[in-house]
């Protein structure tokens, strides 16, 4: 009989992952394959859903919709601060990204656009509003 991941499990994938647009952003193959537990959200819910079930050695191929992802893109989370409201001594570039503080809630955001007047953060997860898709491999369960 052969053993499929079932939650709780812990388990290693190797995983190619691609835009719609045919892009790979991420990939195991090469290195170490992924390690989590199903059922403890280390992974996103979709990805989590692909792999519960499979059987040990089984390939698949899964698309992944946004919300099941890293969600759709939220404009809101782009966000345009006056300079003078920044620290004088912050050094800042398109690109960088930044720990940014609002309540007691801290974030990671991405300098998108400056200028001598304001800055423009994105908060929004680089792979926000993207349909994901995978190619998949359940190299061990435990």
């Amino acid at each position: 009989m052969s053993q499929r991941a079932t939650v709780g499990d812990t388990v290693r994938v190797h995983y190619v992952g691609t835009l719609d647009n045919g892009d790979r952003f991420d990939a195991s193959v090469g290195g170490d394959p992924l390690e989590f537990t199903l059922g403890s959200g280390q992974v996103i819910p979709g990805f989590e859903q692909a792999i519960t079930g499979m059987e040990l050695g089984e390939t698949k191929q899964v698309r992944i919709p946004a919300e099941e992802a890293y969600g759709p893109y939220r404009d809101e989370m782009v966000l345009a601060v006056p300079r003078e409201q920044l620290p004088g001594d912050v050094e800042l570039a398109a690109g960088q990204q930044v720990q940014m503080q609002q309540g007691e809630y801290t974030f990671v955001a991405v300098v998108e656009d400056l200028n001598e007047d304001q800055v423009t953060f994105n908060a929004n997860h680089p792979l926000a509003g993207e349909a994901l898709n995978f190619d998949l491999k359940l190299m061990e369960i435990r």
